[in-house]
């Protein structure tokens, strides 16, 4: 029996270099470095950071029970004002029905030189944040900048599935952070290390005959493991275009997979896509909830299924009628208390009752439809390794039509059919198929997706003015996020938006949508406006960009450690005819721009020519990928800055004749 509980070491998931960890720190005790500690170099914005952060997760019995026990112990430095946030402290636990995390031994310190204050235990309280999950608050006491945090804690555990890992980056930076374990091996989880940031400390080894329980006989051996990263920086969650955090901030992951009783009896976590499949078939929340054809046919206006048209047109019919019949509560739902029938009857449901009710009509109609799951955008990318369907958090139809692939939700009302909202699209899915075996599906946005506007302009003098009309044509998502926000708004609140981001004192005199332009895919609008401030010097100069597309770089840090991912492929195009006014002739115009992304990934170009009288301004930006590594985020920050630069610095300058 003792060879079933050994350890196999996964060595080869993770690779750093090995190096001597800190001597042993004792509570309450602050070294020279950490009193001497006053800016961090290494990120001059920083309010607080971790001096020192250390965390233990172990199996040991007390009172013949076998518990989890997760100890931890940190220093925070409070570096200014900003950072006083740092002194809130929060310590989920996990409760059950039966059971639950006893949170033990709070200590906390407060170091201001060698003065020292002590957190009182009636200063400590609980809240319940959720079902199963509630917390122990406290605030550090003579909180001040410079002041050094210290606390620690236990927590035990009868619940071994959350021998969770550790998070290795957070919110502030950390100076050191350590993380060791010690894991019997009939306890077996799955890991992963998160992130690309490269470990400091990496070791695991084998401890003989380390755990047992009274009753048993056999004892198992132990993978000890210590993990430790220095210098880590802060992540950042407010950059621009990324998905969920939890895919890229560095921290190691565990999973129980199995468990391996000393009676010889095991007991698997882990489940495969057949166990999962069986299971969502007979679930009442989503599988039965797929089998309610009959209801809707008699629920619905008999021509909605039956109706003329073909397929094609028949399935865009039955999109456009539950958009229509139903209000988004603005919930997500998926496994819990989906109650198709009552969302039906009340017009208003959740994503899961809504698109469980665009799936059963399709279905209806004879068009084979199957339910498909996936994770959003700001929920992290599910795992394809095996089952957690606790990844999944969104669920949406696929439907096939005369060869053609529709991915459909029919949450939003200006969504156009085979068309998924942005937060959606996070690279694939799983289709949960009634009656084969489920698969993943990749999410690919649609194309195109581009915004052109087009400018005919006059300059005038002598009045100071300028006066024109341009057209601005948004296609694919730029086209959806175009008629969100006009049905957000007024016309007079929309035009002034229009009018504040210009490049300029513009007023827009008449506005129209060209509806004959015009589909559920492209948005046409044409704007008349005047221009006040150009001036009557001898030299004019004037911005070749009436409407900009970037008001500001959206990449300001120096680095980042993540992908860029902007969702889907965009393009901005803009055209401007400029008319030169009698009496004045071109100085000079701007200067041409070519500029690339590596491996063609992306391109920029600006040209302005002079003819007739007349000057032309051609500029276009095109983006050739969704997603840009952390070790290209140089390469596009540069980029969008040179674009930004180009629209508020093209001038124009004309000269009396």
């Amino acid at each position: 029996m003792k060879s079933v509980l050994k350890v196999f070491v996964l060595a080869v998931l993770f690779h750093g270099t090995k190096l001597r960890g800190q001597q042993k720190v004792e509570f309450g005790l602050l070294s020279a470095s950490e009193q001497a500690f006053t800016t961090y170099a290494k990120d001059t914005t920083a309010h607080a950071v971790y001096l020192y952060e250390k965390g233990e997760n172990y199996f040991e019995v007390r009172g013949n029970y076998v518990w989890l026990i997760k100890k931890y112990h940190a220093k925070k430095k409070i570096l200014d004002k900003q950072g006083m946030d740092e002194a809130n402290i929060t310590i989920p636990y996990y409760r059950s029905d039966k059971s639950k995390e006893i949170v033990k031994d709070i200590r906390a310190l407060t170091h201001n030189g060698v003065v020292k204050h002590s957190l009182r235990k009636e200063n400590v309280f609980d809240a319940d944040v959720s079902e199963r999950w509630s917390v122990k608050k406290f605030t550090f006491p003579d909180v001040k900048e410079g002041s050094i945090l210290e606390y620690s804690y236990e927590i035990q555990s009868p619940f071994f599935f959350n021998l969770t890992g550790w998070k290795f980056q957070e919110a502030i930076p950390k100076v050191y952070t350590e993380y060791n374990a010690k894991i019997p091996g009939n306890y077996r989880y799955n890991r992963a290390l998160i992130g690309e940031i490269a470990l400091d400390v990496n070791e695991a080894t084998i401890k003989k005959d380390c755990f047992s329980i009274p009753s048993a006989t056999e004892s198992a051996d132990c993978e000890v493991l210590k993990y430790v990263m220095k210098d880590v920086p802060a992540f950042k969650e407010d950059e621009s275009y990324m998905l969920s955090p939890s895919n890229y901030r560095s921290a190691l992951e565990f999973e129980l997979s199995e468990l391996l009783r000393f009676d010889g009896t095991k007991e698997r976590y882990t489940k495969t896509w057949k166990d999962v499949d069986k299971e969502f078939k007979t679930d009442n929340d989503i599988g039965r909830q797929l089998k309610k054809v009959n209801f809707f046919e008699r629920n619905i206006p008999v021509d909605l299924i039956s109706g003329p048209g073909d397929p094609l047109e028949r399935a865009t019919r039955i999109y456009q009628f539950v958009k229509d019949h139903y209000v988004w509560n603005g919930d997500y739902g998926i496994f819990l208390d989906n109650r198709v029938k009552q969302a039906f009857d009340e017009h208003k449901g959740n994503v899961a009752e809504i698109n469980i009710t665009l799936i059963n009509l399709l279905n209806a109609a004879g068009i084979d439809t199957d339910m498909m799951v996936l994770s959003t955008r700001d929920n992290g990318l599910p795992k394809k390794s095996h089952p957690v369907m606790s990844d999944f958090n969104y669920l949406i139809a696929k439907t096939e039509i005369d060869g053609t692939t529709y991915l459909l939700d029919a949450t939003e009302k200006q969504l156009p059919f085979g068309m998924l909202p942005y937060r959606c699209l996070n690279y694939h899915g799983r289709v949960m198929d009634l009656e084969e075996e489920s698969y993943w599906y990749d999410i690919v946005p649609i194309e195109p997706n581009m915004k052109t506007v087009r400018i005919e302009m006059s300059l005038d003098p002598e009045n100071s003015l300028v006066s024109g009309n341009f057209q601005e044509i948004t296609t694919g998502y730029e086209a959806f996020f175009k008629r969100e926000r006009l049905a957000s708004l007024s016309e007079d609140e929309y035009l002034d938006k229009i009018e504040d981001s210009s490049n300029g004192d513009i007023f827009i005199k008449s506005y129209e949508v060209d509806s004959l332009q015009s589909d559920d895919r492209k948005l046409v609008e044409n704007f008349f406006f005047e221009m006040e401030g150009l001036g009557q010097n001898k030299n004019l100069f004037f911005n070749t960009f009436l409407v900009r597309f970037f008001e500001s770089n959206p990449f300001m840090s120096e680095t980042r450690h993540y992908p860029v991912d902007f969702g889907y492929l965009r393009s901005y195009m803009y055209y401007a005819k400029i008319k030169v006014p009698e009496g004045y002739k071109v100085k000079e115009i701007p200067k041409p721009i070519n500029l690339g992304l590596p491996e063609n990934s992306g391109v920029m170009r600006f040209n302005c020519s002079e003819s007739q009288g007349q000057v032309m301004v051609q500029f276009s930006l095109q983006l050739r990928s969704t997603q840009y590594t952390s070790a290209g985020y140089a390469y596009v920050k540069e980029f969008f800055e040179n674009a930004v630069t180009t629209q508020n610095n093209s001038y124009l300058v004309l000269e009396k004749e």
